[in-house]
This record gives C-alpha cells, sequence and structure tokens, in this order.
C-alpha cells in the first residue's frame, strides 16, 4: 500500500480509502448488510493497509455509520481514520449541525470522528449552511474535541467550488473525478485548484459507479487489448486518477473481497506520474471512444445558466449522455427525477430560447430537453 503524507493534517493516509456506501446485503436489500462479510472485508482492508474509511448520514438508509462503528471494535479504532458527512438535506438551524453531529457519534461509537465534511454541497445547501453561520459549529466541534478535520463534498459547478474553498480553511475536499469526468462539476480544474492551496483532494467516483470496471463494450477491449502491460478495465481507471499529483486518497466502495484485494494491489504501485505517455494515451482513446456515444456535445461549460426557469441544463444532459453510453437507463432517470430538485427538471422548460442564444456550441437545448422529459420523467 502507498500512502501521502497530508501537510495540511499531518497524518500520513493511504491513497485507497474505504467507502462503506455499497457493502454486501442480504436478501439484495440495502437496507440489510451482510455484517459479517462487511466486517470481515472492512478489517481485511485495513490489515492489508487501507486506513482511511469512509461513511455518511444516508449509506444504507442509515446503517452504515453503526456497521462502521463495528468494524471500529477489537482494537482497530487506532488502525483508521474515521469520515462521515453531515447530511444537508437535514439542516434547518445551527442547532441541528449539533445535534446530528453527536448522533453520529454514537451510531459510530467514537469519541471524535477524524475527517468531517459537509456532505453534497449545492448552492441550495451553501446558502443555508453560510446563513446558519457554519463556521461557529466547526469552531466548536474541533474546540470540543469532536472533529479533528474540516472539510465538504462538492456536486455543483466549478464557480461555486471555488467560492467554497476560499470561504474557509478547510482541511480537505472531496470531489468526483474520473477520466471521463474531468470537466464535469469541480473537475481538474478544482482539483488543480485546490491542490495549489495546498489542500488535500479526496476523489470519489473514480471508476463512475463501478461503470469504467464493468466488462466492457468490444471497441474498449480492443484498445486496452493493444496495451504492452495488460490491465482490467478498473486498474486503468483508478491509475489514470491516482497519476495525478493533485489527487490525495481515492475512495472505492467495495462489495466483493475481489474488488478489495484487486484495489489493493493496485494501489500498492500506482504514484502520481507512474504511467507512461503510451498508457495515458491508450486512457485518452478510451475516453473518446465513449463520448462518440454521447447524444449532445455539452462541455459544461455553464454559459446556459443561469436559466430564467431554473432548469439544470448541465446537470440534465450529464445524466442524459451516461444512459447513452452506458445504457444505464436506470441512473439516467434517478439523476433527472430524484437527484435534481423539481423545480429545475428539463419539464421546466418554457422554450424560451436564451439558453440556445449563449451555448458556443451551437446545441439544440430544447430539442434535447424534450427528449430528456419524453424518457425519463414520463409515467409510461
Amino acid at each position: 500500500m502507498l500512502y501521502k503524507q497530508w501537510d495540511k493534517t499531518g497524518d500520513r493516509i493511504s491513497i485507497l480509502g474505504f467507502g462503506a456506501m455499497r457493502l454486501p446485503v442480504l436478501e439484495k436489500d440495502p437496507t440489510k448488510i451482510d455484517e459479517n462479510k462487511a466486517i470481515s472485508m472492512i478489517r481485511k482492508a485495513i490489515d492489508k493497509g487501507v486506513n482511511y474509511l469512509d461513511t455518511a448520514w444516508p449509506y444504507h438508509d442509515g446503517q452504515s455509520e453503526p456497521l462502521c462503528g463495528k468494524v471500529m471494535k477489537d482494537g482497530y479504532r487506532d488502525k483508521v481514520f474515521i469520515a462521515t458527512k453531515m447530511p444537508s438535506w437535514e439542516i434547518e438551524s445551527l442547532e441541528d449541525l449539533d445535534r446530528i453531529l453527536d448522533q453520529q457519534l454514537e451510531r459510530l461509537e467514537v469519541e471524535y470522528i477524524d475527517y468531517y465534511l459537509l456532505h453534497t454541497l449545492t448552492h441550495e445547501y451553501w446558502t443555508k449552511y453560510k446563513n446558519i453561520n457554519y463556521k461557529k459549529f466547526v469552531k466548536k466541534a474541533k474546540e470540543s474535541g469532536k472533529i479533528r478535520h474540516f472539510g465538504f463534498s462538492f456536486h455543483d459547478d466549478r464557480d461555486l467550488f471555488k467560492e467554497i474553498l476560499d470561504d474557509f480553511d478547510w482541511d480537505f475536499v472531496q470531489i468526483q473525478l474520473n477520466y471521463l469526468d474531468e470537466n464535469y462539476q469541480a473537475g481538474m480544474t478544482g482539483a488543480e485548484y485546490a491542490f495549489s492551496r495546498g489542500i488535500p483532494v479526496i476523489v470519489m467516483e473514480p471508476l463512475r459507479g463501478g461503470m469504467l470496471a464493468s466488462t466492457p463494450p468490444t471497441g474498449i477491449q480492443e484498445i486496452i487489448n493493444t496495451a504492452e502491460e495488460k490491465k482490467t478495465p478498473a486498474e486503468w481507471a483508478l491509475r489514470y486518477i491516482w497519476d495525478k499529483p493533485e489527487v490525495s486518497l481515492i475512495l472505492s466502495g467495495m462489495s466483493l473481497d475481489e474488488q478489495m484485494e484487486e484495489n489493493i494491489q493496485i494501489a500498492s504501485n500506482a504514484a502520481a506520474g507512474h504511467l507512461s505517455e503510451k498508457d495515458r494515451l491508450l486512457v485518452n482513446k478510451m475516453k473518446d471512444f465513449y463520448l462518440k456515444k454521447i447524444r449532445v456535445n455539452c462541455t459544461n461549460c455553464r454559459y446556459c445558466l443561469p436559466c430564467p426557469s431554473n432548469v439544470y441544463i448541465p446537470e440534465l444532459f450529464w445524466a442524459y449522455n451516461h444512459d447513452a453510453i452506458f445504457d444505464d437507463f436506470g441512473k439516467a432517470k434517478f439523476w433527472t427525477t430524484g437527484f435534481i430538485p423539481e423545480d429545475q427538471r428539463a419539464s421546466k422548460c418554457v422554450d424560451c430560447g436564451l439558453c440556445e442564444s449563449h451555448c458556443p456550441q451551437k446545441i439544440p437545448i430544447r430539442k434535447h430537453l424534450k427528449r430528456i422529459v419524453e424518457l425519463y420523467e414520463s409515467d409510461d
């Protein structure tokens, strides 16, 4: 296992972290974690060098934090840095922050949390945290010893990411990044900005929810077969992100011992700068193959925003393209009708056309929004 020294926090942390969000379950029910398998797998990972365990309030319908509490018994608390997150959607007042943090300490059965995040920051949640003076909560939680280090996970546009980063002396940040999403949300631009500020960057979704690790289409396998050194699709995707010096840690939500073993093996020799120029070109070929399948050539420049009707155009197009690339209707429907608030969905478009007048790519945005409504908002 390779490690990085985080100068900002003083901790030496494995470059692979265990994300406790896709644990083995019973009866295909995400609320019923197979505790014996999950505890055994996570402890094996810790024994092999993983020392960062990431959970959150909603994972496994609230069962992940208690499970991680059980993992840390029998001396394992001293072997890991535990991370969890404040559920932003549950917050209305400063008192809510204190109350939920105390509940999480009870769930985890710990006296303090090493790495604590504001979960899923967006414009809406960020405004809420500023209005209730989140800094007062941080100061109190640190002084009381309940949290050691404070950061946030992010799911919005680059300008907001920079605004948030500049608002506070953050100890670390967490963003989505993989070889298909370098220009999505904070993206590499955000990672580079955080790195320039000396702030450790944690990467989530390095395999795009497992899509970049699954059995690849024929075209991708043909590209992989041209490599001198054979690697699995997951290994190419992980190594591509670990190759970047801006990345301090990759989180992987592992469900099987086999996944855990493979990821740890990869993390044993995946230092930044380890890929050759040929390797990087190969990954870019895979990226180009996938991107040729997209439905709309949106570069996430966000010139279409703000929409007068509040439609979240770039995020809708990301989901629309994800479906086309991976044949993943389920995630696209969840993203467009679940993750995206109702007042920002495609069906809120009033056909004014202002977005199209601003789009550098000359995308027929309204036509695609109508198709998104047909595909994902229809009950048929």
